[in-house]
């Protein structure tokens, strides 16, 4: 919905006031003052409405309505002796008087806009009466949007915006004061010597909860409780959100989106590890590229491509695609060298010239830019697996597990841990994890290979069988070759051993 008025049109969806086509500064109170009244200009508004709305379940003095009031006129041109806009109803309320044009239709936009997506982390609402709680219920969402910040793909409302919200409020009223597309909201509550918080993550264009979740720890463990949540919240923010921007993109039955909507279409068809889907993702990224030459995120998109067709072995020049993968990460740093995901993609290019070492320090590095990275861990727990570094190992896919236990490279996480006992010689453990990893959503003929050698060494010849056909039907003409370049384990009799487990069932 748009509303003009004489020269004036408020956009709440963009959270935009312009006077004649120029933008009209206003700050987000004084904004959302405006739009209640707009919304309601067919009646008086009663001060303890416009009070609950604005700052709900907090006690407001007249002086601080009437302060919004004289700053709403300003904005509109308006005064308090004229009132042509806003008119004082004496000792009751306000008025909207200025004649209102609503337009249902949005003016089209070319191309399709989604734009990077933002956030508001709103401070948890206490229930009960447990008033030791509610420093927490700040100190959490302050360090929510500390970590959010280091994403980098997401814009994160700041704190002095987002917590005017503090006692809570309708999200689209959220949504309008502060420009939000996804608004993050919870409640804590105190028990019997424990506290739970429930937090919600909400799209505002639909008023869609697209992620829910409850933790509770002992009232003696609250540190963990704050570093879990925080942990928790990233780790969905990088499924749900890029996964939702894809269907909004797709719902919109355009062929013309944006850079940032061709990019979240791209990382849908990413982790699916297939030859269409990764030339889908590619043509994705190439058209984000295309859009905005300065996006990072999709330069990185492109090495991941790449990196996938040598990985895989899907194309003709396996050297070409080494290199291909190598240039658009070392662009995307040149863009934004402190993009967690730019330099994820940097460290997974040396894994194709072999220079693993050098991997990890990138790998490393995304992880310290962003400390929840999940698919970080993973590819540092990938590295550590060909070193023959266990512990390293074995450290760095329990935190991607504990990070993401529903990545959709959840596959691969399994897939090294299954690796890793194979080298270490425990093949029933091996086998286990291996299965799991091959049953897996996505698992592609490398990780059946990794259960048909698991199988085949923990002596269970039905299984290895079993995975053996299912890797030849995903890719009939694999080989143990491909096998071993897509996992140069450093211990060369290690590989070998592998290789002749997998001579023996045809590859």
């Amino acid at each position: 919905m748009v509303w003009t008025f004489g020269t004036f049109r408020l956009d709440p969806e963009r959270h935009e006031l312009t006077r004649a086509g120029l933008p009209v500064p206003v700050e987000p109170q004084v904004f959302a003052v405006i739009l209640h009244l707009v919304r309601q200009c067919d009646r008086m508004v009663s001060k303890g409405e416009l009070a609950e709305t604005i700052w709900p379940g907090a006690a407001v003095s007249d002086a601080s309505i009437a302060g919004r009031i004289k700053l709403a006129r300003v904005a509109l041109g308006d005064d308090g002796e004229r009132q042509e806009v806003i008119r004082t109803i004496h000792g009751v309320g306000f008025r909207f008087v200025a004649p209102v044009t609503e337009d249902r239709a949005r003016p089209p936009t070319a191309p399709f806009g989604l734009g990077r997506p933002s956030v508001a982390v709103l401070p948890l609402r206490v229930l009960g009466a447990e008033t030791g709680l509610d420093i927490l219920a700040e100190a959490i969402p302050h360090e929510v949007i500390l970590a959010l910040s280091r994403l980098r793909w997401i814009a994160v409302i700041a704190r002095g915006s987002s917590f005017r919200f503090r006692h809570g409020a309708d999200f689209d009223l959220v949504a309008s004061s502060l420009g939000a597309r996804y608004v993050l909201s919870g409640v804590m509550e105190a028990g019997v010597g424990t506290v739970a918080v429930t937090l919600e993550l909400t799209d505002c264009k639909n008023s869609e909860v697209i992620w829910a979740d409850c933790i509770t720890r002992r009232l003696d463990a609250l540190a963990e409780l704050r570093a879990l949540i925080a942990m928790r919240i990233i780790a969905a923010l990088e499924l749900r959100v890029p996964e939702n921007e894809a269907r909004h993109a797709e719902l919109s039955g355009s062929a013309a989106f944006d850079a940032w909507a061709s990019f979240h279409l791209g990382l849908r068809h990413l982790y699916r590890f297939t030859d269409s889907d990764n030339a889908a993702a590619k043509g994705h990224f190439q058209r984000s590229v295309a859009l905005d030459p300065g996006f990072a995120r999709a330069q990185a998109g492109l090495s991941f491509t790449s990196f996938i067709e040598a990985f895989l072995r899907i194309v003709p020049d396996v050297r070409a695609a080494s290199r291909a993968a190598l240039h658009h990460a070392e662009r995307g740093l040149e863009l934004d060298p402190l993009d967690p995901f730019v330099n994820f993609t940097m460290g997974r290019a040396h894994w194709l010239t072999g220079e693993v070492e050098m991997a990890q320090r990138w790998l490393s590095r995304a992880t310290e830019i962003n400390p929840n990275y999940a698919h970080g861990f993973y590819a540092s727990g990938f590295t550590a697996m060909l070193l023959g570094d266990a512990t390293a190992s074995n450290r760095a896919v329990d935190s991607a597990l504990e990070l993401s236990p529903l990545d959709p490279l959840l596959y691969g996480m399994y897939g090294v841990r299954a690796q890793m006992l194979i080298q270490q010689g425990h093949y029933a453990a091996a086998a286990e994890w291996a299965a799991k990893a091959a049953s897996a959503p996505g698992a592609h003929h490398l990780i059946a290979m990794i259960a048909a050698a698991a199988f085949d060494l923990a002596e269970v010849p039905v299984l290895a069988r079993h995975w053996a056909e299912a890797a030849r039907s995903r890719r009939p003409d694999v080989s143990a070759r491909d096998y071993s370049l897509a996992f140069p384990i450093r211990d060369i009799e290690k590989r070998r051993m592998i290789e002749a487990v997998l001579n023996r069932h045809g590859f």
